[in-house]
């Protein structure tokens, strides 16, 4: 239950910086050797973990995401797919590492873009980190990705290990489009939860699915089933 609360915790403070004017992001002052261990960044082993850094002004230079020994605190490689080109923060805090039990995978949520938080995954072996790819739900649904003309006003993923190879990984859109056939288009994962004034809707994608990792650092959707809605 403590595990709960606490990815509840994280999951309600990347919705309030979501939801803040543009320019509230979370920026941080690096040194030139800090290293900052990012939000549950020490792997349950201890041997490794995840720490930020960036350079200048707030830290948006060169700003990456490392993975890093222990207990030495020794520099190993940056993550792939998290630098200054995909990030809205900077601060340490901001990014939240989600560890598999062996500390063999984890899972990393940052925001990048004001309404959108980007879920990781990588296997972490050899002194590697290596990126799990698959298929976000939205795209199993519908069988491509989120058009930008459809405006999605919010997404946040959440990931569950159920063990080393395995993980429930959830999805929450929501959309505001003029396009009555949009939710439609989603089928059962779809339901329009609001009509605006003007005319627009708002529409929420939901789903949940279990997960399981494949040779090749690749995952699988094995069980896609609806989520909950309006929450």
């Amino acid at each position: 239950m403590k595990s709960s609360r606490t990815l509840f915790a994280i999951l309600a403070a990347l919705f309030v910086l979501a939801l803040a004017p543009a320019r509230a992001t979370d920026s941080h002052d690096y040194a030139a050797d800090e290293y900052a261990i990012i939000r549950d960044g020490l792997a349950p082993d201890k041997t490794v973990s995840l720490a930020s850094h960036g350079e200048g002004e707030g830290g948006s230079g060169d700003f990456h995401v490392w993975l890093m020994a222990e207990p030495g605190h020794r520099k190993i490689a940056a993550l792939d797919d998290i630098g200054s080109s995909n990030n809205l923060d900077t601060g340490p805090d901001s990014y939240h590492a989600q560890w598999s039990a062996d500390s063999r995978r984890v899972a990393v949520s940052f925001r990048s873009n004001r309404h959108v938080v980007q879920l990781n995954l990588y296997t972490v072996e050899n002194r590697r980190a290596r990126l799990i790819w698959g298929a976000s739900l939205f795209r199993d649904v519908t069988g491509r990705d989120v058009d930008p003309q459809e405006d999605m006003r919010r997404s946040v993923p959440e990931l569950v290990w159920k063990g080393s190879n395995r993980f429930v990984l959830s999805e929450r859109r929501m959309f505001l489009t003029s396009n009555d056939r949009f939710a439609r288009s989603l089928g059962r994962f779809g339901k329009v939860t609001d009509k605006l004034d003007n005319g627009k809707l708002v529409v929420e994608f939901s789903a949940d699915a279990d997960c399981v990792i494949l040779p090749g650092h690749r995952y699988r959707i094995v069980d896609l089933r609806v989520g909950k809605f309006g929450e």
